[in-house]
C-alpha cells in the first residue's frame, strides 16, 4: 500500500465530515465490508479519496449517485462491477463485491467465475450482456452495433446509461485500487 490511511483525529473538520459519513453509510449498507483499520481510519479507495480530496470528493459523488440513482437489478450491478474489477486486478474491489454480489443472491460459484475474470454459467440474459458490455468497454471497445442493441433491448436506454456510468465509476476506483497497490483486507 502506497498511501497509508488517514487516522480520523488529524484530518480537517471538513475531511472529518467526509470520513465519518463514509464510515457510517457503508458500515449500515454493507457491515460486512472492513472498510476501517484498527485505528479507525478508512481503508479501500478511501485514503486516496483523502489524500487528493480535490479529485476524491468529486469521485466520491459520482459513486453517491451511482447508488442514489440505481434502477438496475442488484444482480446485474454486481456482475457488472465484478467483470470490472477482476478485469483491472483490482484486489480491494473484488473483495468487496464478492461480499455484496453473496447478499444481492449470485451463487458462489458465480462469484468465484467473475473474480476469475470469467463469464459464469446461469446467469439470466440481462446479467449475461452486463458482463459482456462491461468486458467490452473495460478493453477500450467500442461496443459493437449488434451488442448494442441487445444491451437496449434487454435494459432500456436508460438502463444502457446507468451500466456505462457504473463501468467508468468503478474502472476509476480500479485505477485508483492499483496505482495505490490498495490490498483486500487480511481474513
Amino acid at each position: 500500500m502506497r498511501l497509508p490511511p488517514i487516522l480520523p483525529e488529524t484530518l480537517s473538520p471538513q475531511l472529518r465530515e467526509v470520513h465519518d459519513g463514509i464510515a457510517s453509510l457503508v458500515t449500515e449498507k454493507q457491515s460486512r465490508i472492513a472498510i476501517l483499520n484498527d485505528q479507525g481510519a478508512l481503508i479501500g479507495p478511501f485514503p486516496a479519496m483523502l489524500h487528493f480530496p480535490q479529485f476524491g470528493i468529486p469521485a466520491l459523488l459520482l459513486h453517491r449517485a451511482l447508488s442514489a440513482e440505481a434502477r438496475l437489478p442488484k444482480t446485474v450491478r454486481e456482475v457488472a462491477i465484478l467483470a470490472v474489477g477482476a478485469a483491472f486486478g483490482a484486489r480491494y474491489e473484488v473483495y468487496a463485491h464478492e461480499i455484496t454480489a453473496a447478499a444481492v443472491g449470485l451463487s458462489p460459484s458465480q462469484i468465484a467465475t467473475l473474480a476469475a475474470g470469467g463469464r459464469p454459467d446461469g446467469l439470466s440474459d440481462q446479467e449475461a450482456i452486463a458482463f459482456d458490455v462491461s468486458r467490452a468497454l473495460v478493453s477500450g471497445q467500442t461496443l459493437h452495433a449488434s451488442t448494442y442493441a441487445r444491451v437496449t433491448s434487454l435494459l432500456g436506454r436508460e438502463g444502457v446509461g446507468e451500466l456505462a456510468f457504473l463501468v467508468g465509476g468503478y474502472s476509476l476506483i480500479a485505477i485508483i485500487l492499483n496505482c495505490f497497490d490498495v490490498p483486500a483486507p487480511e481474513d
